[in-house]
């Protein structure tokens, strides 16, 4: 029911500026060491969290030659800016309070941001490589309803290069996401936020949702490389649909059911061929 989605509408700049060559991949270039500045003044984080922030801007890989669109350029930002935030919340250690422990470890904990209100934190080890988590939840996330019954649908609406994509989710609420994917070395991250899509605008009678940040952080688990650690960031506004008391109730046990459906669906699956 509760995937990751966020909120922008992109601001405009003189056409010919807009059109020029070297000014756009400026603009790229500016973002990414904005970026890089940002995540190097926060408060100092673990060392995968640390190694996760320091790639994870514009910057991170080569540049593609492909010249984006304003439009793009802004979804590109709003990526970067929600991967960095949510990285910033998870490298702080401080004010987490447990939820949620099964009896298999999983564990969710939760936390009062300020300007986002509480945010869930699911940590739990999957018995599978990280190479095949990735597949499913990247590759594969347009198929996430056929083996996760609290999502309806998955729509890719648009990618942005090879890390950004535009996705529309449907559950109980619907929710509009530019989602921003980064493969680093042993670690990978998935985050997204809510935002803006002229080609799906918000329809009478269905509610859409607001998330954001929120991110998935995947790594082989120390000693055994053939299992992933799975890290769960989630925030969340149903605008309305609930009360925040409500919500907060089943958020906790939501990231636990995905777990679980999650564990379910690899083991009952064959591996497809890993792409990663």
């Amino acid at each position: 029911m509760l995937l990751a989605t966020f909120k922008l509408c992109a601001g405009s700049s003189y056409r010919h500026v807009r059109n020029m060559k070297g000014l756009r991949h400026q603009a790229v270039l500016a973002i990414g060491q904005e970026l890089n500045r940002r995540a190097l003044g926060g408060p100092t984080p673990g060392a995968w969290i640390n190694q996760a922030r320091r790639r994870s801007s514009l910057l991170g890989s080569q540049l593609e030659d492909t010249l984006y669109s304003d439009q793009e350029l802004a979804y590109i930002q709003q990526g970067e800016e929600a991967m960095q935030k949510a990285l910033g919340i998870l490298s702080s250690r401080e004010g987490w309070k447990k939820e949620n422990q099964q009896a298999n470890g999983d564990t969710v904990l939760s936390k009062v941001v300020p300007d986002m209100g509480k945010v869930f934190r699911l940590e739990v080890v999957v018995d599978q490589p990280m190479e095949r988590l990735y597949e499913e939840l990247v590759e594969h996330m347009e198929a996430m309803g056929e083996w996760n019954p609290n999502v309806k649908e998955i729509k890719v609406l648009q990618k942005i290069g090879k890390e950004k994509v535009i996705t529309h989710e449907l559950a109980a609420e619907a929710f509009l996401s530019v989602r921003c994917t980064k493969r680093r070395g042993s670690t990978c991250v998935l985050a997204g936020t809510a935002t803006c899509f002229g080609e799906m605008p918000e329809q009478k009678g269905i509610i859409r949702g607001e998330h954001g940040p929120t991110c998935m952080v995947l790594r082989p688990l120390a000693g055994s490389p053939s299992k992933t650690n799975l890290t769960w960031l989630l925030s969340i506004d149903l605008k309305g649909w609930l009360p925040k008391t409500i919500i907060n109730q089943v958020l906790s046990q939501t990231q636990v059911d995905f777990a679980n459906h999650l564990r379910k669906h690899l083991e009952s699956s064959p591996a497809p061929d890993a792409r990663c």
